[in-house]
């Protein structure tokens, strides 16, 4: 467990299997889902802080892990091993979401609003006169009632094609966005974790986009020395490999799952240490683990440039504080008229979260 520091955690109100499981899902992203590697240091932290108790051991946690379905035998180690359920990998993600989301301050609950009023899929709390032709279905009875009585009278009750008044709806737009977690060498260099922090946020955005926004979309891309597409069940599994940054073919797959899309609203998030290394050319890879090479820098500018004629904003999440890679996100974001955040790891999440809220409450017109 080098390089990670647990301090006691006394939590209120838990049973023992819920204060265990907390902690056991913890364990499993920093282990990229290996169970037997998580069990064991969750063993080791229960001999320093004590988190057992004579009547309840990790013995009876595990069993209540495969009772409740978040294990099951795995039949690819043949030697008793176990792997996560689906229902695990939810979990993960929940927990994910909740210790990210949780942090942000409370504000007013949004959606993808627009600037166009009429007949839309939303309704909203403003009415206006009937008008012929409007639908049947959308008029504010109370309203009409409330001016059938002021314009007629209780007495002699009667309604007319004047009191009428519909309650406006609004248009919803959808967002289609593109998640890039750079999952190169640099990820973890320096004895610095840069790519847990990347999952748990792809964890909890892909939660949020599922449970609050249904009609949204979300795809998950990796990019080493190429870049390939992940299902969001993947995402407890992620490492970081011996991978060069081809930030170039990652832009190029995510600019070509986007123009797939239907929705008018797409957008680009990128987290990445801002170092792009390698590209393709001709079936070949053209390397430079220097970095800045500006054969390199010149294709990720004109694919920047390209995402902007297409009306795809690319917000980039940079998670190295070295100047010269600043500079290159710097460059990058001018071409693309996109945005740029130089963030800690510890505030990674807040940041993708609130640009995300602020993203779906505007159109991008660009």
């Amino acid at each position: 467990m080098i390089g990670y520091r647990f301090l006691e955690f006394i939590p209120k109100n838990q049973t023992p299997f819920e204060k265990l499981f907390d902690l056991f899902k913890q364990l499993l992203t920093y282990t990229s889902g290996e169970v037997d590697e998580a069990i064991s240091w969750l063993r080791e932290l229960d001999k320093e802080y004590k988190l057992t108790t004579p009547d309840y051991g990790i013995g009876d946690f595990i069993q209540e892990l495969k009772d409740r379905g978040y294990l099951k035998d795995d039949p690819e180690t043949g030697s008793g091993g176990m792997a996560l359920t689906a229902k695990t990998e939810q979990a993960i993600r929940q927990q994910a979401l909740d210790h990210i989301f949780g942090k942000l301050k409370k504000g007013k609950g949004g959606d993808h609003g627009s600037r166009f009023g009429g007949i839309g899929d939303e309704v909203s709390s403003n009415t206006r006169d009937y008008q012929f032709g409007d639908s049947m279905q959308d008029i504010a009875m109370l309203e009409s009632m409330k001016n059938a009585q002021i314009n007629n009278g209780i007495g002699e009750f009667s309604m007319k094609e004047s009191d009428l008044v519909i309650r406006e709806s609004e248009y919803k737009t959808q967002m289609s966005t593109v998640l890039m977690i750079d999952i190169s060498h640099s990820m973890i260099l320096y004895g610095e974790d840069r790519i847990t922090p990347a999952k748990k946020v792809a964890m909890a955005l892909s939660e949020l986009i599922k449970r609050k926004y249904p009609k949204d979309t979300i795809d998950i891309i990796v990019f080493g020395n190429d870049a390939w597409q992940i299902e969001i069940k993947d995402l407890p599994y992620l490492k970081v490999g011996p991978y060069h940054t081809n930030t170039v073919a990652g832009l190029e797959l995510a600019m070509d799952l986007l123009r797939r899309k239907k929705n008018a609203n797409k957008q680009i998030f990128m987290i990445t240490d801002g170092k792009p290394t390698c590209l393709v050319e001709d079936g070949k890879y053209y390397k430079n683990s220097f970095g800045l090479d500006q054969k390199i820098l010149n294709k990720c500018y004109s694919l920047a440039k390209a995402a902007r004629r297409l009306k795809i904003p690319v917000t980039t999440f940079m998670v190295a504080t070295d100047p010269y890679l600043q500079e290159f996100v710097h460059d990058f974001t001018e071409h693309n008229n996109g945005k740029a955040f130089y963030t800690s790891l510890q505030g990674l999440g807040e940041f993708v979260f609130e640009d995300f809220e602020r993203n779906k409450k505007r159109t991008f017109k660009r």
